[in-house]
């Protein structure tokens, strides 16, 4: 039987891409998913499918953005399930200007989602796991995470902020005996609608190139997958996992 069976699973940014593609994928080897984001009908279309292949699933809409919006959803996911073993963080935007271009608003969108929305998921759900001397948080980061480019300098630092709070979010429960495990994942370029947050024409026009290499959600949700399926005495932390002939 695998260690995913019977675990429930709660995905924020569920309705496309990595998220998606991770809802399947551990739906399809019995994981009970709580799926949550913004857009009300994708979720909706997701859940039914998942059903309609023999999978477990419920939706909650939820901004990653929203304190009380994470506080709520983690609440549902305990009222329906009774528990929740593992948190994938994967809500996130990746709009990209240079500096001197002041998209402000933008900055202020990416830290909210990326860094705050983090956050926010991650107190939502660690007092259960805590009670329960057990779960796993899975953050998902960015090779933009590891690396610095022009252009990318707020995103980067989002990226590197999540890696900064997944290690120390590790040795705080590794040193407080909870059995929680943390993984911090890195993908490099992947096909998924995160390309359409870039709305400035130069850098848009960048990335496309730049993502020509891109691989599927489908190899992240099987990454994720590995790392839940390890026994709970193991935890797979860092993870990078770029398009073989992606140089960057």
């Amino acid at each position: 039987m695998s260690n995913i069976q019977d675990k429930v699973v709660l995905i924020t940014g569920a309705s496309s891409g990595i998220g998606e593609a991770t809802a399947k994928k551990l739906a399809s080897q019995g994981a009970k998913l709580v799926l949550a984001a913004r857009r009300e009908d994708r979720l909706k279309k997701l859940q039914e499918e998942i059903q309609n292949d023999g999978g477990q699933a419920i939706y909650k809409m939820a901004d990653v953005t929203s304190h009380e919006q994470m506080e709520e959803l983690a609440a549902y996911a305990l009222e329906q399930f009774g528990k929740i073993d593992v948190l994938v963080n994967n809500a996130g935007i990746m709009p990209q200007a240079f500096l001197f271009k002041k998209k402000i608003e933008e900055w202020d969108q990416m830290i909210d989602v990326n860094i705050k929305g983090v956050l926010y998921a991650i107190a939502a759900v660690l007092p259960s796991m805590r009670e329960r001397k057990s779960g796993h948080v899975i953050n998902l980061s960015s090779v933009a995470g590891h690396n610095i480019y022009p252009g990318g300098t707020v995103y980067c630092g989002t990226k590197h902020a999540v890696r900064a709070i997944s290690e120390g979010l590790r040795q705080e429960e590794a040193m407080s005996g909870t059995n929680i495990r943390v993984t911090n994942i890195s993908p490099g370029a992947i096909s998924s609608e995160l390309l359409d947050t870039t709305s400035d024409a130069e850098m848009r026009a960048g990335l496309d190139d730049f993502y020509q290499v891109a691989i599927e959600a489908d190899n992240i949700a099987h990454t994720i997958a590995f790392a839940i399926e390890q026994p709970a005495e193991v935890g797979i932390n860092e993870i990078i996992v770029r398009p073989t002939v992606q140089v960057g």
